[in-house]
């Protein structure tokens, strides 16, 4: 597998080794690597946020720097409900413990979702919060159904907010939207060009074609003092505040220089 240019290729045998007993399924699974296949669609799984999320080839791939909306997320909702902060102390870097012993509730949305990552965490630290994911590509809803709707948790299939019952509201919007300049997509790494899906990468022309969306339609989604979180990059913050702050946001930038994560902290100006 070294020879083959992994580069963690130790660490990725081990993994391979520990996921079949079968001589033939590991010939295989190590195969299907070496061919460049991304290593999260040959396991099967992925590590976020302290969990182990359910992947399927095509399907976005969650990033770390993703965990950001992750606190993000916390923070806001904790925010909403007025709990304060020892209602949700936790010990992971996430504020809430990952096993779900707070009876906090509120309401979260993941649009964008791929497999659920932010949906999934929430609802894992925070079990009666009422949590909603959804996504346009249905490979992308059936993998998130695997990891969000066993925790109580719904999916729907649709463009952002088209899938969700009408009259629907949510005190905390997350997205993790394609913010990749179109241009750009072919200089990515081969394992997101190759084998993610292009909807899930390709941002249109600057990358903030979906976020130009969600600035203008999230709103109706969210309840009075609702918080709307985007994931972008660095480069790309100050177009995207100018964009929600022309469409009637204060915004704000937060960034996680450990995780290299940028995200922008969106509520009604």
């Amino acid at each position: 597998m070294r020879a083959a240019g992994c580069v963690f290729a130790e660490d990725e045998a081990a993994l391979l080794i520990a996921a079949t007993t079968d001589a033939g399924e590991l010939e295989a699974l190590v195969a299907r690597r070496i061919a460049g296949e991304p290593l999260e669609y040959v396991l099967g799984w992925v590590e976020f946020a302290g969990l182990r999320l359910a992947v399927a080839p095509g399907v976005f791939v969650p990033r770390r720097r993703t965990e950001l909306l992750v606190r993000l997320a916390l923070r806001s909702l904790r925010s909403a409900v007025g709990a304060s902060r020892n209602d949700l102390a936790g010990d992971d870097g996430f504020e809430t413990p990952l096993h779900g012993s707070s009876t906090i509730g509120g309401s979260v949305l993941e649009v964008c979702c791929g497999v659920a990552p932010v949906a999934t965490a929430v609802k894992r630290r925070m079990p009666q919060a009422s949590v909603v994911a959804s996504d346009l590509d249905p490979a992308a809803v059936a993998a998130a159904r695997r990891n969000l709707e066993p925790l109580g948790g719904a999916v729907v299939e649709g463009d952002l907010f088209a899938g969700l019952p009408a009259g629907a509201r949510f005190d905390v919007i997350v997205a993790n939207a394609p913010y990749v300049p179109t241009d750009e997509v072919r200089n990515m790494p081969r394992e997101a060009r190759d084998f993610e899906h292009a909807l899930a990468l390709d941002g249109g022309a600057d990358g903030l074609a979906l976020h130009r969306r969600i600035a203008g339609e999230a709103a109706t989604w969210l309840k009075p003092g609702g918080t709307l979180l985007v994931e972008t990059s660095r480069r790309q913050a100050s177009v995207d505040l100018e964009i929600f702050e022309s469409h009637g946001w204060r915004a704000e930038i937060a960034r996680d220089d450990e995780l290299d994560a940028t995200a922008v902290c969106a509520v009604r100006a």
